[in-house]
């Protein structure tokens, strides 16, 4: 099973929220995940509750080989964790 990680889109119409998941890559975007590790709130203006993650967790999946997506490893990288390419 390919492990990426990926964001779910939650909350309502023109205020998005995402949840940071490890997710089966042949699951679809906002399908059944397989452990949420964080959020992200593009919306919210203060930059320390725009990021929240679970640090542990998300460096446990890195090193099973779990492939971050794109938006994720910015985000990853932007909180100072290594992520290679």
């Amino acid at each position: 099973m390919a492990v990426r990680l990926r964001l779910k889109r939650m909350g309502r119409r023109h205020r998005p929220f995402y949840r940071i998941n490890a997710v089966d890559s042949r699951k679809p975007r906002d399908g059944k995940s397989i452990e949420e590790l964080g959020f992200y709130d593009p919306v919210e203006k203060d930059q320390a509750k725009q990021l929240r993650l679970n640090q542990e967790r998300i460096e446990y999946w890195l090193s099973q080989g779990a492939i971050p997506s794109d938006t994720v490893r910015e985000l990853l990288v932007k909180s100072g964790i290594s992520v290679k390419r």
